[in-house]
């Protein structure tokens, strides 16, 4: 069984080769009765100085054996925006 950051690990480099994007972050990791479910922060749009990038979050279903099952993006933001909590 893989450790939580080897799981990670392997799930960023699924969705380089899925969406062509560098993954920047994970703000949410939750198993669940299938797998594993997680939020992770692409890099969609390099731009100077840094705080303009453009990001987006990716809500990603997993596998049990940690496979990439779904995924879809739930929103786009600058680096320097704010994320608010939704209840």
């Amino acid at each position: 069984m893989a450790t939580t950051i080897e799981l990670i690990r392997n799930v960023k480099m699924q969705l380089q080769e899925l969406t062509g994007f560098n993954a920047d972050s994970v703000s949410d990791f939750t198993a669940t009765q299938d797998g594993w479910e997680m939020t992770v922060n692409l890099l969609e749009l390099k731009r100077i100085p840094a705080s303009t990038d453009m990001l987006a979050a990716y809500r990603i279903k997993l596998d049990k054996a940690g496979n990439v099952t779904g995924y879809h993006r739930s929103r786009r933001y600058l680096r320097d925006q704010v994320m608010e909590e939704t209840p």
